[in-house]
């Protein structure tokens, strides 16, 4: 997650985004940079407009809400509290699982 945090601030810096300036961000917020992530990121992100990214995901929650009109609002708070029991079991079984990609 470090190394999407270092490239959004060289963006928003106005810097470029390429493998040394993450590299001097992360180092320089005391972790240990790890080469092959940074790699990664960098090839993911080449030919990726970020702004326009994140204009969009700015716009995407606002859509949302706007779209579920006032009346259907107390149903679906009592759905999305089942939902939510529904998931929050899901999670607790597949924690163990999703675990070891977090830190793999």
């Amino acid at each position: 997650m470090e190394y999407v945090y270092a490239a959004l601030l060289l963006h928003s810096a106005g810097k470029d985004v390429n493998e040394d300036g993450i590299k001097k961000v992360v180092e320089a917020s005391g972790v240990a940079a790890d080469e092959i992530r940074i790699k990664a990121l960098v090839a993911a992100l080449e030919g990726v407009d970020i702004a326009k990214v994140l204009s969009q995901a700015a716009a995407v929650p606002v859509a949302a809400a706007a779209a579920v009109p006032v009346a259907a609002a107390p149903a679906a708070k009592g759905e999305a509290k089942a939902e939510k029991e529904e998931s929050k079991e899901a999670a607790e079984e597949s924690g163990v699982e999703g675990l070891g990609a977090l830190f793999g």
